[in-house]
């Protein structure tokens, strides 16, 4: 019976060892052997459960995982046209992210439209200046008129991708979309409060206690994040820092009272921007050689995003029908009437077709794509071979220099300004820097027009600039050769056309690697 006993005491204690052990290699300090997330110490709070979620696939988002690739790999010679700006080869590595499943369609672009209208009803600027550009659709030789007023509103077109949009158009619906996932994703939790309670129809347990006013502004995450958006929910995070008004009064325990707080960057609860994929990104997903490589070994050559060198399906159920939208030959744009090739006249569904191997539909034909980069032909030789990208403008984020609060513009989005260094500045610096004013002279990295001197290109003398930007992925209205997702090719940013739209991509924090289980790992202690 004692010898039981014993060894039951034995056993307990190993337990409770081996616990304390765990908490202290994820909740104390190996440096300083403090406790984390104790307002008694001071109130250093660590996420120490953090983990990536699949949460963004709620927003339509695949995983792409990076690795080593060729850019201008798949490029092919076309006969009769010059492709020697087209398929400089040269290996990078793109880091893993996260890019839209499908294009952006006619649906979301209108609910960012009733999203303005509804914030912003006597605001017919900037209404105005977030419409697409129906008139892509007018050609002077062409009966495409009743497109002009259909296309975008008309439901036998929602699910079509959105056309008529600038890469500057597309920038800024990733920016509102930022917002609007991240407030959602806040109130949601109970860390800000219900869009119910809002609305005064509270209730559940997330609803607050009392009627809460409508904000002001619209929700902003830098601002949010900066602390200038008091709107606390039932489960705000608790305010450890015993300096916090109410701090010495509140308990601890799971259970804590006291003051509470913002989510902050350091809780991992917020998620990344949305925003255009670069160049090498959006090429890198349209070839998804995750499908036919193994232990590194590349088993066959791709020149679209599927597997095989035809542009018809060889599976036995779809044998012979075409693996994207696009136009076969100068007047053929859908094949003949009871055997339609590609069943599309112009756009069709985002859903259209077969994904490629990573799960994006349309990364071939259907509407060509804005990226981020701006267009220089030399960009495959000169951008760096991690994440190449051409188009930087580094800015930083305006504040009042006595409160450290952000400026904001009438929009209640922070505002911008250019970067005065590409490194820390020591403090001396910095106040110098503030007290030259106007006069400073900022920052300029700028590497868009780096050592790419030439005046012409293809013989001819181009308008190419500062604001070229970087489309791929062929649609609709192109031939085969531009489904290659090495081609590439530019416009203004500002302009839009009816076969470009785009999707939006979000950077992946943490470790490169999606998923680990059977792969060989090296185990940490």
């Amino acid at each position: 019976m004692k010898k039981t006993y014993l060894y039951s005491l034995i056993i307990l204690l190993a337990g409770s060892s081996f616990t304390a052990c765990n908490k202290k290699k994820t909740d104390v300090s190996t440096k300083t052997g403090y406790a984390y997330n104790k307002r008694e110490n001071g109130g250093f709070e660590v996420a120490s459960k953090y983990k990536r979620s699949n949460e963004t696939n709620e927003y339509g988002l695949i995983e792409i995982e990076g690795g080593q690739f060729i850019m201008g790999g798949s490029a092919i010679d076309i006969p009769g046209q010059d492709m020697s700006n087209l398929n400089y080869k040269r290996e990078v590595t793109v880091s893993s992210f996260y890019m839209d499943e499908t294009e952006v369609s006619n649906t979301n672009w209108l609910e960012y439209l009733n999203w303005i209208k509804r914030n912003y009803p006597n605001d017919a600027q900037y209404y105005y200046e977030e419409l697409p550009d129906t008139l892509v659709w007018r050609r002077p030789l062409s009966f495409n008129e009743p497109y002009v007023n259909n296309y975008l509103r008309h439901p036998a077109y929602k699910d079509y991708p959105v056309v008529g949009v600038s890469a500057l158009q597309a920038e800024r619906y990733c920016a509102w979309r930022t917002d609007m996932v991240n407030e959602k994703l806040l109130r949601d939790a109970g860390y800000m409060n219900s869009f119910a309670a809002i609305n005064g129809v509270a209730k559940g347990k997330n609803a607050a206690q009392t009627p809460v006013a409508r904000p002001a502004q619209p929700f902003n995450t830098e601002v949010y994040l900066n602390g200038q958006i008091d709107d606390k929910g039932p489960k705000a995070k608790q305010d450890l820092n015993p300096a916090a008004a109410g701090a010495a009064g509140a308990t601890t325990g799971r259970r804590a009272t006291g003051p509470t707080r913002n989510v902050r960057l350091e809780d991992g609860v917020i998620l990344q921007p949305f925003r255009l994929p670069t160049e090498a990104e959006w090429e890198y997903a349209a070839m998804s050689l995750i499908g036919n490589t193994q232990y590194e070994n590349v088993n066959d050559k791709k020149i679209y995003p599927w597997s095989g060198l035809g542009i018809t399906s060889a599976k036995k159920s779809t044998r012979g029908l075409i693996m994207a939208n696009f136009k076969r030959a100068k007047g053929d744009y859908m094949g003949v009437g009871g055997s339609l090739n590609d069943k599309a006249a112009f756009t069709q569904d985002v859903k259209s077709y077969a994904p490629n191997d990573f799960g994006l539909y349309n990364m071939a034909g259907n509407v060509n794509e804005w990226t981020a980069d701006v267009y220089r032909a030399a960009t495959y030789e000169q951008a760096d071979a991690l994440n190449p990208f051409r188009g930087n403008q580094y800015q930083n984020k305006d504040r009042d220099p006595a409160t450290g609060q952000l400026k904001k513009d009438k929009f209640g989005k922070p505002e911008m300004i250019k970067a005065n260094s590409g490194k820390k500045q020591t403090w001396e610096e910095l106040q110098a820097y503030k007290a030259a004013g106007n006069s400073a002279v900022p920052y300029n990295p700028d590497q868009r027009g780096y050592r790419d001197e030439q005046t012409s290109l293809y013989g001819v003398t181009t308008l190419v600039n500062d604001k070229s930007r970087v489309y791929k992925g062929g649609s609709w209205d192109d031939q085969a050769q531009w489904l290659n997702p090495a081609t590439r090719r530019h416009i203004q940013e500002d302009e839009s056309t009816a076969d470009i739209g785009f999707r939006c991509a979000m950077t992946m924090l943490g470790s490169s690697e999606i998923r680990s289980a059977g792969k060989a790992q090296f185990k940490m202690k």
